[in-house]
């Protein structure tokens, strides 16, 4: 059997003597490849039938991967994503979810190589959600999508095998985590009492992808019987106000905040926008000055904030703007936040192969 290899820009032809699961493991194994689970084997018809879902030239270069510079085209794109398994016409959501971490407010080499556990997690809108048959309903964030799963897995095969991302080479995180094998869901557009996350960004595209390189999901959970927005929003506040998150002594970070669709909708029953939600949690998530700065001798914060007295109550982020919100998940009184690494930004862009 013949399978595409891409250590190199131009991929190789490698013959197997069979397509089982322990051949394609002893050759990912012998040249440090592969996520430790089974995967496709890529042969050509394969790949091709990915590629058929992409538009340009298929050996063009695209743009490179950190920590190891490694060169992106969209035939490597591919193998990986045979590899994890990805049905074809989910391809240019893959491709978009690499374009927008290879940006430079990502900061992927800082992502990747460092030794917090950041992932990146990927975030699906419009008609392509409904098209490559991707879960933003219940359990969006969990197993039995193939859609979900196997996106952010080609994602993750790519960030290690072509970025060289592996642990201990070009992934330093302590303990990892297992949102580095596949963190990917839908925004539930249907169940969201406001406008597409994707078009609150500036991006008015039928489809777009969002990427967010952070911690894993917190639960936070509600389930007072009169859905007061004020007592949701004080729960998820508390749980931004961490003095072991990244983002307490870094201004830039950011909070995405996934609201289950009863608390958006018990939050916009009551006349809040997103910005509303946003700017409440700024004003809510705070902790004293005198703390922080008794916990963190350097702080990478905005210059109004290094002149406030000990007292004051300091915000987690240093716009409201900073927190993210959408609507994703199904029934049930849960939402979710997920904390930034801290030095870096999210991405949303237009899908395109």
């Amino acid at each position: 059997m013949a399978i595409v290899d891409h250590q190199e820009y131009r991929p190789e032809m490698v013959e197997l003597a069979d397509a089982s699961p322990e051949a394609m493991f002893d050759l990912l194994a012998a040249r440090g490849l592969g996520d430790g689970l089974p995967v496709v084997p890529p042969t050509t018809e394969r790949v091709e039938a990915m590629l058929a879902h992409a538009t340009g030239e298929h050996d063009e270069a695209l743009f490179t991967l950190e920590p190891r510079a490694g060169i992106v085209t969209r035939r490597v794109v591919a193998i990986n994503a045979v590899m994890a398994g990805c049905p074809p016409e989910v391809f240019p959501v893959v491709l978009t979810a690499l374009r927008a971490l290879a940006r430079p407010e990502v900061n992927l080499r800082g992502v990747n190589a460092t030794t917090h556990l950041v992932a990146p997690m990927i975030l699906v809108h419009g008609e392509i959600a409904e098209q490559g048959g991707f879960n933003g309903g219940v359990g969006a964030f969990g197993p039995g999508n193939r859609a979900n799963a196997t996106v952010g897995r080609a994602v993750r095969l790519t960030l290690m095998n072509v970025g060289g991302a592996t642990p201990g080479f070009g992934d330093a995180a302590t303990h990892g985590q297992p949102a580095k094998y596949t963190f990917c869901a839908a925004e539930n557009l249907a169940e969201s009492p406001w406008e597409g996350y994707a078009r609150s960004r500036g991006v008015d595209a039928p489809s777009a992808v969002t990427v967010h390189c952070g911690e894993g999901p917190h639960n936070v959970h509600d389930a007072e019987a009169a859905g007061d927005p004020a007592l949701i929003l004080d729960k998820i506040a508390s749980a931004m106000t961490s003095l072991a998150q990244n983002n307490a002594p870094i201004s830039q970070a950011e909070y995405f905040v996934v609201l289950g669709p009863e608390h958006a909708r018990s939050i916009a029953e009551r006349g809040l926008t997103r910005r509303d939600v946003s700017s409440y949690l700024f004003d809510h998530a705070r902790l004293p000055l005198s703390l922080l700065k008794r916990h963190f001798q350097e702080r990478a914060w905005q210059e109004w904030m290094h002149i406030c007295t000990d007292d004051h109550p300091m915000p987690m982020t240093g716009d409201a703007d900073n927190i993210r919100v959408l609507v994703a998940g199904g029934p049930g009184k849960h939402s979710l936040v997920v904390p930034s690494w801290g030095v870096t930004r999210s991405a949303t862009l237009a899908l395109e192969g």
